[in-house]
């Protein structure tokens, strides 16, 4: 890491030299449609997941054993306890 002036100001010539020779590489582009939709994606699965625990917290406000809440979450009543049980209390 540079320290002194001359060293910065060199360290700035240098980086710049390379910023003026870059070519971009074409493989190394990402498909704004894939992006897009990857985004799109991760905000559905945010939001079922809140849609999900809200679910899982009124079940257990209403009495619902973790073992019926694992079965319809898919998964044992344990894994459901552990994976909600500290996000609902």
């Amino acid at each position: 890491m540079p320290r002194t002036v001359e060293e910065i100001l060199a360290h700035a010539e240098e980086l710049a030299a390379r910023f003026e020779g870059y070519e971009p590489d074409p493989t190394d582009e990402l498909d704004p449609t894939a992006v897009a939709l990857l985004r799109a994606a991760v905000a559905e699965r945010s939001e079922a997941e809140q849609h999900l625990l809200e679910a899982v917290r009124a079940a257990r406000e209403k009495g619902l054993s973790w073992s019926a809440i694992g079965t319809f979450v898919g998964t044992t009543g344990e894994a459901a306890r552990q994976r909600y049980a500290e996000r609902v209390a």
